[in-house]
């Protein structure tokens, strides 16, 4: 992914209001991120445990979601898997993320969602430079630039029925 300024973060956003995307928290430490090893640029809000966003390429320009999700709870020992790039976690790793749908469908209160990787670092697992909590990624068959073109795929497929 190519590197991203606030300005440009900001402008992304297809569903929220300018105010909204002008008011959300864009992380401080965009100059710092690794571009090259990004598919998507996903953080949660510090000052908003129940609040992500994600910002992408599509068609050659930022398109950035705003999300919603329940935080972890305690409570057993569960693992479940990211519907994006196929990590699995133990309990909280995963959370289902919802996206209000953009336009009018989204101001009728229409939304989607997708099990995710709560912390939205799915690029890192997948080019093993980050290791989930207490596990790891399944082996596969697939290489590592077929695992990126699944993952960028199905990011995409979210985002297009947020848009649809």
């Amino acid at each position: 992914m190519r590197a991203l300024d606030e300005q440009a973060v900001r402008a992304s956003f297809i569903n929220c209001s300018k105010g909204e995307a002008k008011r959300l928290a864009v992380p401080r430490d965009l100059g710092e991120r690794p571009w090259d090893d990004l598919d998507f640029l996903g953080w949660r809000d510090p000052g908003a445990p129940d609040r992500s966003y994600l910002v992408l390429e599509d068609g050659g320009r930022p398109t950035g979601v705003a999300l919603r999700f329940q935080p972890p709870r305690s409570g057993f020992l569960q693992r479940s898997m990211c519907a994006l790039c196929l990590t699995t976690h133990p309990r909280g790793g995963v959370s289902l993320m919802t996206a209000r749908k953009a336009g009018a469908a989204g101001r009728e209160g229409n939304s989607v969602g997708l099990y995710m990787c709560t912390d939205l670092a799915c690029s890192l697992y997948l080019r093993g430079k980050k290791v989930p909590e207490s596990g790891g990624r399944f082996e596969e068959s697939l290489t590592l630039e077929q695992q990126i073109a699944r993952t960028v795929g199905n990011l995409a497929a979210f985002v297009a029925k947020v848009t649809g």
